[in-house]
C-alpha cells in the first residue's frame, strides 16, 4: 500500500511532527530488532474502539472536565489494542501521559502532519510490538494525503498497523481504523468498499481487526453489508457473551438501551470473539465522550 505520508509514530518524532516535515514513506517499516516472545500462555486480546470526541473548551463536556473520566475508564479496562477517532493531537499526548509509560500510538492528523483529528491507534506495548504503519484517504486518490473527492463534509482516512503479539508465539495481525462521514451515504459507501478492498489485501496473509465510528447502524445498510460483504465479522454477533446493548452515541443525553449500534469492531473470519460490550462508564453522570467505547476480548 504505496502511500506519501508524514512521520507518524511516536518515538523519537516528537520534533518532526512538530515541525511537520513532509517525508514519503510506505508501509512504514518499524522494529528492526525483534522483540522477545512471551512464551507464557496468552489471554484473550483486548480491543476497543472509541470516538474520543475531539479536545475542546466548551462546557460543560470540555476536555478538562471529561479527561478525568476518560482517564479512569482506560486504566480500568487497559485495552491491548484502542482504535479511537476525532483525537487531536495534544489530546492524544494526554492520554498516552494518562495510560502510563507501558502504552504507545501510532497515527497522523487527517489534513497531516499534527493538523486535524487522528485516526490514531494505541497499543499496550507489553503485549503487542508495531511491524509496520502506514495511512490511505477516502477518496478517489487515496495515497494523497488531506485528499476529499467523494462529497465528505470532513477529510476522513484509515490507519492501519501490523502488530505482532509476543504472548501468542509472535503472531501477526492487522488493525485498520477509520470514521466515516457524519453527511454523506454515498461517501460513506465509497469509503467501505475502498476499505473492504484494503481489508481483502491484508487478509491473505493475516488476521485482520477493523475499528471505527460508522456513522450508521449496524444492519440495515449499505455500508454494513459491504463490510460483512468483503469477509468481515461484526464481533457483537459473532461473541460468546454480550454486555447490555445501548446505542453508541449519546450526545451527553440519557442512554438508549438497544440504540443505533454506530461504532463497530469488525474481524476476519476464524477469530474467536469471547464477549462484546458497549461500555457506559461514567463518573457522578459525566460521560468521557459523546460516544460509549465499544469493546470486544479476541483470541485470534
Amino acid at each position: 500500500m504505496p502511500i506519501h505520508s508524514r512521520v507518524t509514530r511516536r518515538l523519537g518524532l516528537k520534533s518532526a511532527l512538530a515541525a511537520s516535515v513532509a517525508l514519503p514513506l510506505s508501509s512504514t517499516a518499524l522494529s528492526p530488532e525483534p522483540a522477545p516472545v512471551d512464551e507464557r500462555p496468552a489471554r484473550p486480546l483486548r480491543v476497543m474502539s472509541f470516538n474520543l470526541r475531539f479536545a475542546s473548551t466548551a462546557e460543560p463536556n470540555s476536555w478538562a472536565a471529561r479527561r478525568p473520566v476518560m482517564r479512569r475508564l482506560l486504566r480500568r479496562e487497559r485495552p491491548h489494542v484502542l482504535g479511537t477517532q476525532e483525537g487531536l493531537y495534544r489530546q492524544l499526548r494526554d492520554i498516552e501521559a494518562d495510560l502510563g509509560p507501558s502504552y504507545d500510538w501510532i497515527g497522523t492528523g487527517r489534513a497531516g502532519g499534527s493538523r486535524d483529528e487522528f485516526m490514531a491507534v494505541l497499543y499496550d506495548t507489553r503485549r503487542l510490538t508495531p511491524l509496520e504503519y502506514d495511512h490511505f484517504w477516502l477518496s478517489d486518490t487515496p495515497d494523497v494525503i488531506a485528499s476529499n473527492t467523494w462529497g465528505n463534509a470532513h477529510i476522513r482516512m484509515v490507519t492501519r498497523v501490523r502488530f505482532r503479539d509476543l504472548r501468542t508465539g509472535g503472531r501477526e495481525f492487522c488493525v485498520l481504523d477509520t470514521h466515516l462521514d457524519n453527511a454523506s451515504q454515498y461517501a460513506r459507501e465509497r469509503a467501505a468498499a475502498l476499505i473492504a478492498e484494503r481489508v481483502g489485501e491484508a487478509a491473505r496473509s493475516l488476521p485482520v481487526i477493523v475499528t471505527g465510528d460508522f456513522n450508521v447502524a449496524a444492519h440495515g445498510n449499505p455500508v454494513y453489508d459491504t463490510m460483512l460483504g468483503a469477509g468481515l465479522v461484526d464481533t457483537w454477533d459473532a461473541a460468546a457473551e454480550h454486555g447490555e446493548a445501548y446505542g453508541t452515541f449519546h450526545g451527553y443525553r440519557p442512554l438508549v438501551p438497544g440504540g443505533a449500534r454506530i461504532d463497530w469492531i469488525l474481524t476476519t473470519p476464524g477469530v474467536t470473539v469471547h464477549r462484546a460490550s458497549v461500555n457506559t462508564f461514567a463518573v457522578d453522570g459525566r460521560f468521557p465522550s459523546d460516544h460509549l467505547p465499544v469493546q470486544a476480548t479476541l483470541t485470534l
